[in-house]
Parts: structure tokens; C-alpha cells; sequence
């Protein structure tokens, strides 16, 4: 799925996995990385005036849940199928 413009990524991806591998690499767009569980209990400190959300984890399971509790807190958020592995694919690199 290319990536739409005007959004944030959302990277649910642990912190070794993100210094590994930041997403800044892959894309232009602005990231936040945010743990699941901030999600869940709502104390992830992301607004309306970041844009649309597209949530991103390492393999896509994670981000749909997380999507869908953003989207109850009022957020446009939306997952981003495939993760990471989707995203390396879309930008030309190799999974």
C-alpha cells in the first residue's frame, strides 16, 4: 500500500527493533513512536493536530488493534497492512 501523504506514522515497534531499524529510513513522513500499551490505557499523548495516524507495527498484527483503540479515543487513525516488512516492500527494499 504506498503511504498517503499529510500523515503521521505511529511506530508500535519495541525500542531495539526501532533503533535498528528507524522508519525515518524508509519514509519522509513524521514518526512517533508510541507503545501499545500507552494506547490501551490512553495515555499515548497523540492529538487530532498530528493529522491522520497510520499505525505500523513489525509484522501488521498489532497495529489494527491499536488503530482501533485511537480511533475510539477520536484520532483518524488507520493500520497499515503488512508492517514493516510491507513498507521495506512498497519503498523498493528487500524483507
Amino acid at each position: 500500500m504506498p503511504l498517503p501523504g499529510g500523515v503521521t506514522l505511529i511506530d508500535l515497534r519495541p525500542e531495539d527493533l526501532r533503533r535498528a531499524e528507524p522508519l525515518s529510513r524508509l519514509t519522509p513522513l513524521p514518526v512517533r513512536a508510541v507503545t501499545l500499551d500507552a494506547i490501551e490505557d490512553g495515555t499515548h499523548g497523540l492529538s487530532a493536530a498530528l493529522g491522520p495516524l497510520l499505525v505500523i507495527c513489525e509484522r501488521g498484527v498489532r497495529s489494527g488493534l491499536a488503530a482501533r483503540y485511537l480511533h475510539a479515543d477520536g484520532l483518524d487513525a488507520r493500520a497499515y497492512p503488512g508492517g514493516v516488512p510491507a513498507l521495506r516492500r512498497e519503498g523498493g527494499g528487500e524483507s
